[in-house]
C-alpha cells in the first residue's frame, strides 16, 4: 500500500530536503507539495493524503491554523526549526515532531510510527477505517488544542453558535454547527437525540423512559441527554429497542 503524503512548508529548501528523504521509501507516494496554508488545504481536500508533513512557523497562517481548516485530518508530523513548537505540537496529538533540518534516522522513525497506524486501521473494516478508526478532527478552544478521533467523542451539543464536543473529560467549544458537524459523521454510530445534540451511540451506558413518549441516555462519562418524542421512535427501531 502506497502511504500517500502532502508537504505544507513555505521553505522551498525545506520541501526539497524532504522530497529528498521521501525518496528513499517505495511506499510513500508524494502527492503534492504546498508553500503556505491555503494552498496546502486546497491539496488536502483534492488529494485526501494518508499523512501530512506540515510546518508550524508560515506567513499569515501558521500550521495549527491549517488543521483548524480541515474537516479531517490526516497523520500529522510537524517539521520545524523552532523547538520550542514541541510540546504544543503533542497537545495537538501529532503523531511525531521533527526538527530541521531533518535527520535520516529521526525520519525513518516517525515514517514506522506512521506505517504502524495505517497497519493497525487496516485490521479494522474500511467503513470504520473511514469513519471512526483514524479520522479526526482539530479543535481549538482558546491556547487549548486537541487532535480528536471521531470515535472518540461521546456526543455534540449546540451552544449559540458553537458547538460543544464532549470527550474523554474535557468539553472544549469547536466553531462549526451542528448541521455542519453531522454531514460528517458516521450514521452507523452517531444519532441526532434532539435539535441540540448529537451522541455516540458506542457511549451510551444506560437508557430509560422519560416523560410524553421520550427517552433519556445516561453517557458513560456521566451525562444525561434527552431524546426527542421524534427522535424516540426513530432511536428504538435503530437500536431495536
Amino acid at each position: 500500500m502506497k502511504i500517500k503524503t502532502v508537504i505544507v512548508e513555505d521553505s522551498r529548501l525545506a520541501r526539497n530536503e524532504l522530497k529528498e528523504l521521501l525518496k528513499r521509501y517505495h511506499d510513500i507516494e508524494l502527492v503534492g507539495e504546498a508553500e503556505n496554508v491555503d494552498e496546502g488545504y486546497e491539496l488536502i481536500a483534492n488529494k485526501n493524503p494518508d499523512m501530512l508533513l506540515l510546518d508550524i512557523n508560515m506567513p499569515e497562517k501558521d500550521g495549527f491554523e491549517l488543521l483548524e481548516m480541515l474537516d479531517e485530518v490526516p497523520i500529522t508530523i510537524f517539521t520545524t526549526a523552532f523547538d520550542e513548537y514541541a510540546i504544543k505540537s503533542f497537545e495537538y496529538n501529532a503523531l511525531d515532531y521533527l526538527l530541521k533540518p531533518v535527520n535520516e534516522k529521526r525520519f525513518a522513525m516517525a515514517l514506522e510510527k506512521v506505517r504502524a497506524k495505517l497497519e493497525g486501521n487496516q485490521s479494522k473494516n474500511q467503513e470504520s477505517k473511514k469513519l471512526l478508526g483514524s479520522s479526526q478532527i482539530f479543535i481549538k478552544d482558546g491556547e487549548s488544542c486537541w487532535l480528536v478521533r471521531i470515535g472518540d467523542i461521546s456526543h455534540f451539543e449546540i451552544v449559540g453558535n458553537y458547538t460543544r464536543v464532549f470527550f474523554e473529560d474535557k468539553k472544549p467549544l469547536l466553531y462549526k454547527s451542528l448541521n455542519q458537524i453531522e454531514e460528517k459523521l458516521p450514521d452507523e454510530s452517531f444519532f441526532r437525540a434532539n435539535r441540540q445534540q448529537i451522541v455516540n451511540t458506542n457511549f451510551i451506558e444506560n437508557v430509560v423512559p422519560w416523560f410524553n413518549g421520550k427517552l433519556k441516555l445516561t453517557m458513560k462519562n456521566g451525562e444525561e441527554v434527552e431524546v426527542s418524542r421524534r427522535q424516540s421512535y426513530i432511536f428504538k427501531d435503530k437500536m431495536s429497542l
